[in-house]
């Protein structure tokens, strides 16, 4: 169980010390299955599987959890099949159109009609919190999927006054500047995608994928004034991402180096080996932290 994205957020030393009761307070928002009537359900799953009851998992300073989701699938081209059909049977009936208010009544009935009907599609998100350096990370490129699970975590907690990671020293002007200078931090190497933006209104936008990030096309496209939104990054040959403008760290992965540790010994269980490979990810993870925090000015929250 490797993280694919990581979302940031962060919290204060306060704000850590009211997470120590947080395995306490999640059996009390577990998920539960979609009413009849429900769209949709969100609340807490075991991060070793939707079939075990530990809703917690510890290594260290380290926590995580699962924030499990059911939605049920109903497309709005059967609903206005449905809704088509029973107007059109009422008009046979009465003789006469069906006005707009009776539509809405219409409508309200064939979702009250199709809803227990409908299938339920399984969702999973996974987050840890790291208590000593006050960061969440989460699995996700979504900034909305991301405050979804801290709004969950503010239910379950009472209070969970989390904010997004935020850089004093400007993402984009900063990865502009490297390729311009051709100089990146140390411990950083360029990969081969990128995204370019004209900082005009409805500029034109680049993207390029398996390309020399050192060539003189881009540098072109610097010339002309676009600037870098996302950026693949190498982080000491153990790291492979793309960092976006907002700091969200997107095609995550643990290369050769990083997970050559995990071959070669067998576990005997999954959740030996869920803990193996959280332990890895989240020690490779905060080295990577502490450089972007020095980097872009990302300070941790000081009140509560």
């Amino acid at each position: 169980m490797f993280f694919k994205n990581l979302t940031l957020f962060r919290f204060s030393p306060e704000t850590a010390g009211k997470l120590k009761k947080l395995d306490a307070k999640l059996g009390e928002h577990v998920l539960r299955p979609c009413g009849p009537l429900e769209m949709s359900t969100r609340g807490w799953i075991s991060p070793y599987g939707r079939s075990e009851e530990d809703l917690l998992h510890s290594h260290g300073r380290y926590q995580m959890v699962s924030l499990g989701g059911e939605d049920k699938l109903l497309p709005m081209a059967t609903v206005n099949q449905f809704l088509a059909d029973k107007a059109a049977k009422l008009e046979a009936e009465r003789g006469r159109p069906v006005g707009a208010r009776e539509k809405r009544k219409l409508k309200e009935d064939v979702l009250t009609e199709l809803m227990p009907r409908a299938l339920t599609r399984p969702s999973r998100l996974a987050a840890y919190m790291d208590l000593e350096d006050g960061w969440l990370v989460i699995d996700t490129s979504s900034r909305k999927q991301g405050e979804n699970l801290v709004s969950q975590l503010r239910e379950t907690l009472g209070t969970f006054p989390a904010v997004q990671a935020e850089a004093e020293e400007s993402p984009r002007a900063l990865m502009t500047e490297w390729l311009i200078e051709a100089k990146l931090p140390e411990g950083f190497e360029l990969g081969d995608e990128i995204e370019l933006k004209d900082p005009a209104d409805r500029g034109a936008i680049v993207k390029c994928r398996r390309q020399d990030l050192a060539s003189e096309e881009i540098r072109e496209h610097l010339k002309c004034g676009k600037q870098v939104t996302q950026l693949a990054l190498v982080y000491r040959e153990r790291l492979g991402f793309v960092l976006d403008d907002a700091l969200t760290v997107r095609k995550f992965k643990l290369l050769d180096l990083a997970v050559e540790s995990l071959e070669g010994s067998d576990r005997e269980s999954a959740r030996a080996e869920l803990d193996a490979r959280f332990a890895l990810m989240v020690l490779e993870v905060k080295q990577l932290l502490i450089d972007l925090e020095k980097t872009f000015s990302v300070h941790r929250p000081a009140g509560k």
